[in-house]
Formats: structure tokens, sequence, C-alpha cells
């Protein structure tokens, strides 16, 4: 691997940054906090790395890795569900 290297917070597998997707504490459509994607990776803020697959998007449900990661509380995931199987 070249480059910045990440941890996937589902599998908690290393890849290239380049391979993972960015998410970051956000708001979904009605304001309340969420997991937003960021696929540009030009969000301000601390962020978390999930390879786009829907088995490290469960995994990381099921750890409650996404709040540990973002050093935030609850936060809703369904932003980064409906990315995932959107793209």
């Amino acid at each position: 691997m070249t480059g910045p290297v990440r941890t996937c917070i589902g599998c908690r597998q290393r890849a290239a940054k380049s391979e993972l997707l960015r998410l970051v504490a956000g708001s979904d459509a009605l304001g309340h906090p969420a997991v937003v994607p960021d696929p540009d990776a030009t969000a301000p803020g601390r962020g978390a790395h999930l390879h786009p697959t829907a088995e490290c998007y469960d995994l990381a449900v099921r750890r409650r890795a996404f709040a540990r990661a973002l050093r935030a509380g609850e936060l809703a995931t369904a932003p980064v569900r409906d990315y995932l199987t959107s793209h």
C-alpha cells in the first residue's frame, strides 16, 4: 500500500485511504445528529473510515463503532446506509 493508510471501523482492517469512505458527524435531513458520508473527504471535523460495503456497515452498527470513532453521542446511521445502497 502506498499513500495514507486508515483502519475501517467495521472490519478493523487497514486499507489505503482511497479505498475507504470517510464519515463525519453531522445532521440528517431533519436536523438530527447523524453520521454523514463525506466521499470527497473535505468536510471539517473528526472523521472515521469505512469500507463501502454492507458487511462493514453492519459490523460497525453492531459494534457501535460510529459514536466511538467520532467521539460523539448517539448518532443516526441511516444516511450512511442510504449512501451505500445508492452507490
